[in-house]
């Protein structure tokens, strides 16, 4: 073989190894995805911190042939260890189900519940934004997935990524990307989806509410809440007890004062290594050969669904609780039940003062806003102890 052939022959070899060997249409869509995903998240601002994570995860493991995938490998085999990609590995904290609940650490220690406990009422309207998650469960029984897939669909509907990873790792893992993409990409689009069904659903005179000054909250009751939430929680749904038991520790270490380097840790540190972790590896699981397919679809659709009545919902009981109020509550802040913090909280304050530029709902709406949160870690709880014993 002369030095001419060899040359060729070793170009030959380079291309074929190369990603633009492998690319095809498939791949080709899932890389404009996670480029128009990072356009939202860089120039438009929708939750960049989460959006940029999951949106480079994307692009990595649809770049044909590079090492860093998530490979079902990492096993013995006959050939020996055949080790798996970097993702591959970082991917068993979420699909163990270790990082959702650390997340909720680092959210419990950046978390005020001061306008929960000042106003309880809140509970009622965090705990409407979670009818979103049982319509879209029925709806998902109705379309023909079996009861763990549609549990694990239903609750992209409180809007909350860490409690959807947490609860399909337990229930139907092999769905974990696309509800994972549904999840955190509708709690990014808040600001986009929320709006209308406010505005659909309230009328100006409605928006317009100024709504009284909540009351001073001691530090002793700021204390003694998270403590007694776990408690009764716990005590009541066991299955609930790690994600409102972690989200309640890291609240406490805000609170007690003393620990006040924890919670920095906590809400820095610890959140935002967590927070690029998963946000990679939930976007490693959208490799265009698994996730471009009807089902993925439908999870989306059915996703969205769960979110817009989660938001009607918060809403339509925050115009009950304005009449029944004799018209002292705004409606908007039922919209913030969703457990999108404080994402949520912010969009009832600027829909408000669209109507008003005097009104100030961002404390108010915080009040559903973390009920939210506690009511979607309870809804994942429910869920679980109804069909966990089903998994295996």
């Amino acid at each position: 073989m002369n030095l001419g052939t060899v040359f060729v022959e070793s170009i030959k070899e380079f291309i074929n190894q190369s990603g633009l060997a492998h690319l095809n249409l498939g791949y080709v869509l899932m890389i404009g995805v996670a480029c128009l995903l990072l356009y939202l998240a860089i120039v438009k601002g929708f939750e960049p911190l989460l959006l940029v994570p999951i949106a480079f995860g994307m692009l990595l493991v649809n770049l044909p042939e590079i090492g860093i995938k998530a490979h079902a490998t990492g096993v013995w085999g006959e050939a020996g260890f055949q080790p798996g990609g970097l993702l591959y590995y970082l991917s068993a904290g979420k699909d163990w189900g270790i990082f959702p609940p650390l997340i909720f650490v680092g959210v419990g220690a950046m978390t005020d519940f001061g306008p929960l406990i000042a106003n309880p009422k809140s509970l009622i309207l965090g705990g409407a934004a979670q009818f979103g998650i049982f319509f879209a469960f029925l709806g998902a029984l109705l379309l023909g997935f079996d009861p763990l897939a549609a549990a694990s669909i239903g609750i992209i509907g409180g809007a909350d990524g860490p409690t959807a990873i947490y609860l399909t790792s337990k229930l139907k893992p092999e769905l974990l990307g696309p509800i994972a993409v549904a999840a955190y990409s509708y709690m990014a689009l808040v600001p986009v989806i929320q709006p209308p069904i406010m505005r659909a659903l309230t009328t100006k005179e409605q928006r317009m509410v100024k709504m009284e000054q909540l009351r001073a909250v001691s530090r002793t009751e700021k204390i003694v809440f998270p403590i007694a939430v776990t408690i009764v929680v716990t005590l009541i749904l066991p299955s609930a007890g790690t994600l409102v038991g972690l989200l309640m520790f890291g609240n406490l270490l805000k609170e007690a004062g003393s620990t006040s380097r924890l919670a920095e840790v906590a809400s820095n540190g610890l959140m935002s290594a967590i927070t690029i972790m998963l946000g990679l590896t939930v976007g490693a699981t959208t490799q265009a050969d698994t996730f471009l397919t009807w089902q993925t679809i439908g999870i989306i659709i059915l996703g969205l669904t769960a979110f817009c009545i989660g938001t009607a919902g918060g809403v339509i009981f925050g115009k009950i609780m304005y009449y029944t109020s004799g018209k002292k509550i705004n409606p908007l802040i039922g919209a913030a039940g969703v457990s999108a913090v404080p994402m949520a909280a912010r969009v009832a304050q600027k829909v408000g003062q669209q109507e008003c530029p005097t009104n100030f709902l961002l404390m108010h709406a915080m009040g559903p806003n973390v009920a939210g949160v506690i009511g979607s870690a309870i809804a994942a709880g429910i869920l679980l102890s109804i069909y966990g014993p089903l998994v295996g």
